[in-house]
């Protein structure tokens, strides 16, 4: 099977199309699985960029699409021919207790899904929604379960809620189509035009453009008359946090997702404190966030916004287009 490796993690140059054994045959308990599409996360590009992130040969990419095509004894939940997509963490089923490291992370602490075929346990994947391409599953893994526990978990959003994206990254957007879907309304920022155009054809309400308007959190005041967002999805970190906190309501809650401006900061705790909000991390979610996830899903009237698609061999330059920021969505590979 083809299949991409990291020869040592620091830089694309690194990544290389080679050719591996198949995938074995599912023992009891496993499945396998034809991949067909994974999807770029921004964790994904620092696994492969950063020096020391992870192991030499290392396959890359969380995300994982495709076809089961052998189940092993035992296995009741899927049958060959089901179209299946990966868990960001395979060994959380269910339950608060989220695992704190990427030791089985797909394609971080293990190999990932830059590959044509995988055996894994059955509990690795869940069921893609029906009608999905391979393409808009590989999107869930990260980003959309991402997006759903933010909103819907630990959120809570309820219909007439306001919420704020930032930027037109696939959690962003997987977060505007969600949150309109289930009644709120949307604010979202962005420091272009033509994506702002984008933004409001997606159903944003009002679309801020960060670049012209730095306080953009006084912004999302004045066009919630005062009130603030109910729910911000903060996917900039450090660099961002402060205007977030301005443009929370007071008890509001803010996800904090992202490290796009980078990895610490200073923190306006006496704002925090005094508009009473919850500030809570999150990475991604549970195999059974991802099957509520689904079922949601396949309710909706929206599928998920590609950008660009590449094959297999071409993911350096996937990571290339991901790196000079002017996609709107997801970018995938598919194969």
């Amino acid at each position: 099977m083809k299949a991409i490796q990291l020869a040592a993690p620091g830089g694309l140059e690194h990544l290389h199309l080679v050719e591996l054994p198949d995938a074995a045959a599912p023992q009891a308990g496993e499945i396998q699985v034809r991949i067909h599409a994974t999807s770029l996360n921004y964790h994904d590009l620092l696994v492969v960029s950063r020096p020391g992130a992870t192991e030499p040969n290392r396959i890359p990419m969380a995300d994982g699409a495709g076809v089961v095509t052998a189940v092993g004894s035992g296995v009741t939940e899927f049958a060959v021919g089901d179209h299946v997509v990966s868990t960001f963490f395979p060994q959380w089923l269910s339950s608060r207790h989220a695992p704190s490291d990427f030791a089985l992370v797909p394609g971080d602490g293990c190999d990932g899904f830059a590959r044509e075929m995988v055996t894994l346990p059955a509990t690795a994947f869940t069921l893609a929604p029906q009608g999905y391409s391979h393409a808009q599953a590989a999107t869930l893994t990260t980003a959309g379960l991402t997006a759903w526990r933010a909103l819907v978990v630990n959120g809570k959003l309820q219909a007439g809620n306001t919420v704020l994206v930032l930027g037109t990254g696939g959690v962003s957007i997987f977060a505007l189509q969600m949150a309109k879907s289930m009644g709120a309304r949307v604010i979202a920022t962005t420091s272009s035009a033509a994506k702002a155009e984008h933004l409001k054809a997606l159903g944003a309400d009002v679309v801020i453009n960060y670049a012209e308007t730095p306080e953009w959190g006084n912004a999302v005041l004045a066009a919630t008359q005062g009130r603030g967002a109910d729910i911000v999805v903060e996917v900039g970190g450090p660099n961002t946090l402060p205007q977030s906190i301005r443009a929370c309501a007071v008890g509001g809650h803010i996800a904090l997702i992202g490290v796009l401006t980078g990895f610490a900061g200073s923190i306006p705790t006496v704002e925090l404190m005094a508009k009473q909000q919850t500030l809570q991390g999150l990475i991604v979610g549970s195999r059974e966030q991802q099957q509520d996830m689904v079922r949601a899903l396949e309710r909706f009237d929206w599928k998920p916004v590609i950008d660009s698609s590449y094959p297999l061999g071409q993911i350096t330059e996937a990571f290339a287009h991901q790196q000079a920021g002017k996609h709107f969505g997801k970018i995938c590979l598919t194969y």
